[in-house]
């Protein structure tokens, strides 16, 4: 296609956009009929960014012949399409080759079917299209935006197909990619955060597939040959272990034939087996690294339920009060905000396939690391064993129902969501239902999943600084002394 042809029909289907955008904002905004000027969305991103709030979602889902599964829905609001391959693929897999998962993943569009690095990004551009991909602990993404119309969307999902049917790992690019990433590693050890991520993950996971630092070492990524991503591709990125989500203006037969041919594009081969479960410490386990920094880095944290576990939504709202919640939060509210012992700190459940990490994180001044220590220790077990108040669960329900309109705020959140339910093995209203019972949850629910599932005497903790903090607390308090919560 001519570059004329290209910015002719660009230039079409904004104006289309436009037209109907100003349709709509004389419909639902007759307060703004007198404004002087308007807006509209002159971007790709900006198109994006004016997608409507939360939606109903009408979710389709089945099997390609190929076997991979698939999620859609329809949105009309704009002439775009949002496709997300998500395969059980992440760095968990990697086996003894720590940054394999990673390497492969990121060689996906440096070359394929004889097309080179900047042929297939040419191609994706003189679309108007994006291609994109990364990889996680348990997954990894393949991505695809563009406009709906045929004469886009075809095209793009052709060269989709071309990588994904025969990337080709060039050794050129593995050997650059590899650099790059060995780079990356030489340079987060001139910085603490990375580093005490990375303790933290194999001091809580072990031996356990989590533990294998996701980005490789400096010892394992030279070790990666060709032959290695070529296997590793072969075994997981094939249809039967593949989630397709498509969002956007498609209809089903259409969504269907595009899930058809992007899946008979990948290699044949079954869905990838179980992870084992993560266990949480049988005993407190801490790892420090001396680093010459004014600062002390330090991760706490344990394994408990995942989502699938009845108490998982008591655990979710208990978390956002006790450390999830911003400057409303205990954490933050106690540790920085009355004391000044912390630069930031916060708490957060991950849950994965094979565990669901509760991790605390926090950064303070090298002379306050031992009181921001205890007080943290301190405050984590009053909370286990009280709880929280009645106006603190109320005001995390206010707002964790009141955040999910962003679930479905734009297609790409959509899409996301969709990868993920398919990805987990969870209902399709599952995010309804976890609205539901976020707004059900009481207190003594609360109380209780913590007192089964938060052990805080079973910990892994990681620091990084000068000296491994010794917890104490502040000079105004003793062993007897309760915090307010």
């Amino acid at each position: 296609m001519s570059n004329t042809r290209y910015l002719t029909a660009l230039m079409a289907v904004l104006s289309l956009i436009v037209l109907v955008m100003v349709v709509a904002s004389r419909c639902v905004d007759d307060g703004n009929a007198g404004a002087d000027t308007a807006t509209f969305p002159v971007s790709l991103a900006e198109v994006e960014a004016a997608q409507p709030g939360r939606r109903e979602l009408d979710i389709r889902h089945w099997q390609t012949d190929a076997g991979s599964r698939v999620l859609h829905v329809q949105t009309d609001q704009l002439p775009m399409v949002d496709v997300r391959l998500v395969f059980n693929a992440g760095s968990a897999r990697d086996g003894d080759q720590a940054g394999l998962a990673s390497l492969t993943n990121a060689l996906l569009d440096q070359g394929a079917d004889g097309l080179g690095v900047d042929e297939i990004a040419t191609g994706f551009e003189n679309l108007g299209a994006r291609f994109g991909s990364s990889s996680h602990r348990d997954m990894a993404l393949v991505t695809l935006t563009s406009l709906s119309d045929a004469e886009f969307l075809e095209p793009a999902l052709a060269l989709t197909a071309r990588i994904l049917r025969a990337p080709d790992f060039p050794e050129d690019a593995l050997s650059r990619v590899r650099t790059r990433m060995q780079q990356g590693l030489l340079m987060q050890q001139q910085v603490p955060g990375p580093q005490v991520s990375r303790a933290f993950q194999e001091t809580l996971f072990g031996d356990h597939p989590y533990g294998i630092p996701s980005s490789g070492t400096l010892e394992s990524l030279p070790q990666v040959q060709r032959d290695d991503l070529r296997d590793f591709y072969q075994r997981y990125y094939t249809a039967g272990n593949a989630v397709i989500a498509i969002v956007g203006a498609l209809n089903e037969d259409d969504a269907r034939a595009l899930a058809q041919r992007l899946s008979e594009a990948l290699p044949e081969g079954e869905r990838a087996s179980p992870l084992p479960q993560a266990r949480p410490p049988a005993e407190p386990v801490s790892h420090h690294i001396t680093f010459n920094s004014t600062q002390t880095h330090i991760q706490i944290g344990t394994q408990v339920i995942g989502r699938d576990h009845e108490d998982y939504v008591a655990l979710y709202v208990g978390n956002h009060v006790f450390g999830g919640g911003g400057f409303s939060a205990i954490l933050m509210d106690q540790v920085r905000q009355r004391r000044g012992l912390v630069y930031g700190i916060s708490s957060s459940i991950t849950p994965m396939a094979a565990a669901a990490p509760f991790q605390i994180g926090l950064q303070t001044g090298n002379d306050n690391a031992d009181e921001a220590l205890g007080l943290t220790l301190s405050l984590l077990e009053q909370f286990v064993e009280e709880g929280p108040t009645d106006e603190q669960v109320r005001q995390a329900i206010d707002y964790l129902t009141g955040s999910f309109a962003m679930s479905t705020a734009s297609n790409s959140a959509i899409v996301g969501q969709l990868g993920s339910i398919g990805f987990y093995d969870l209902p399709l209203d599952y995010m309804d239902q976890f609205q539901r019972d976020i707004a059900a949850v009481t207190p003594e629910q609360i109380r209780d999943a913590l007192r089964r599932h938060l052990d805080p005497t079973r910990l892994a903790i990681a620091s990084i600084g000068p000296r491994a903090p010794e917890a104490r607390l502040p000079d105004d308090m003793d062993d007897d002394t309760e915090v307010s919560l």
